[in-house]
């Protein structure tokens, strides 16, 4: 990429930056699939996108302190993981091998294993020790083009240890050049030295105060399943959550139908995510309510399951559809975005536009972030990648390998 160091014959200067000669995939709403733009150019001023759209558009006598020439290379929104658990003590490889050895998941975690073992090594751990391990695992992300990246707690499990992840996560977005969206899941298990009721009191009477009061989370998220907390224990959570000003996420329908996707439609739910058992009434229920369904293709390849999520159905109902690596040390020990696309295509039956749209759109919409985010627009926020690909199908079809040719945040 050439860098042409300002337009000439302009006295005046619109944009801090401007980018031509490129290929634009906007995913703007209002272009068809991709929202492909050939031959285009994005202009910037203070962090912000000014100007996105054919170069032959571009106003009248517009300048820039510096130009660069993309060379036909394609650009795309920054790419956003709006599902992981990134920040976490230890790891679980033997649980990887128990389950090539026939475990399922299920035994497992009545075996004090799953989430729980983890929750030991986290609660172990020192915030240090946390930053450093997920500092690791975000450079893979960044790495692909990520420019926002959403991270859970839920494996302390007790208030010190919840608090202490959320704080690693907003300092990782402080010191780093990346948007952090944290979530509250402290709804994740029940902890083997808690009282299920008393733990949940907890969550509502102590934890989630807190954790506004500290300006730690901009979301609640729960576990709806057999294996973890009923639509009813999920709900006083959420409600709780809600009366709090936070808005709400659910792991919903993964194992079974617990009637997670409609719980979370009727609580406004920012997204209900996996959705592998999810029934049409729900379904229908995130239409009407324009809940966002995120797809974690990496957690059912991980876990060999058999049943997808309904994605004809999603689509059928024009439900928005988003994807994220789901990375955790667990079921879905996946750091990269760009497989995750692929196995999004492959497993579920996305195709290229749905897949891309699922990292930038309409994850953005999972993040309740899409003002800001997830398009190439005038007004968003100048995050967004170049790829050195022919095609946007290539961002999709390649495993194992990077493009990324550049990625901007913030317009730098």
């Amino acid at each position: 990429m050439i860098c042409l160091d300002k337009i000439e014959g302009s006295d005046s200067v619109q944009f801090d930056r401007l980018w031509r000669n490129g290929r634009l995939a906007t995913l703007a709403r209002q272009r068809p699939g991709a929202g492909l733009v050939e031959r285009g150019a994005i202009g910037v001023a203070e962090g912000r996108i000014v100007f996105a759209g054919a170069e032959a558009d571009l106003p009248a006598g517009a300048g820039a302190r510096e130009v660069f020439d993309l060379e036909g290379r394609l650009l795309t929104p920054g790419l956003i993981d709006c599902h992981t658990h990134l920040v976490f003590g230890g790891e679980r490889s033997g649980e990887f091998e128990m389950r090539l050895a026939g475990a399922d998941y299920r035994s497992i975690a009545r075996d004090g294993g799953g989430i729980l073992s983890t929750v030991r090594a986290t609660r172990a751990a020192t915030a240090e020790e946390l930053a450093v391990s997920a500092l690791g695992r975000l450079r893979c992300l960044l790495a692909e083009g990520v420019t926002t990246v959403e991270i859970k707690s839920g494996y302390g499990l007790d208030l010190a240890t919840e608090l202490r992840m959320l704080r690693v996560a907003r300092a990782l977005g402080r010191q780093h050049p990346v948007e952090v969206a944290t979530t509250l899941l402290a709804a994740h298990a029940v902890p083997a030295d808690r009282d299920r009721a008393a733990y949940l009191d907890l969550v509502i009477g102590k934890l989630i105060p807190q954790a506004v009061r500290e300006g730690l989370a901009d979301a609640v998220d729960g576990y709806c399943e057999a294996i973890a907390f009923t639509p009813a224990e999920i709900r006083r959570v959420f409600e709780a959550a809600r009366s709090a000003g936070l808005p709400v996420k659910l792991h919903a329908d993964q194992l079974s139908d617990c009637g997670g996707a409609a719980l979370a439609a009727e609580l406004r739910a920012l997204s209900a995510d996996h959705l592998e058992w999810t029934n049409p009434e729900g379904v229908a229920a995130l239409a009407r309510a324009g809940t966002v369904a995120v797809l974690l293709p990496g957690a059912f390849y991980s876990l060999k399951e058999h049943r997808p999520p309904p994605v004809e159905e999603l689509r059928r109902s024009g439900v928005r559809m988003a994807v994220a690596t789901d990375c955790n040390p667990g079921t879905s020990p996946l750091l990269s975005i760009l497989t995750a696309l692929n196995l999004a295509a492959v497993q579920f039956g996305l195709t290229i536009e749905e897949c891309l749209a699922g990292v930038t759109r309409e994850a953005a919409h999972a993040l309740g972030r899409a003002r800001e985010i997830g398009t190439l627009e005038a007004g968003k926020r100048a995050d967004f990648a170049i790829w050195d690909v022919e095609r946007p199908a290539e961002l999709v079809y390649w495993i194992g390998r990077n493009p990324l040719y550049k990625r901007i945040w913030r317009g730098e």
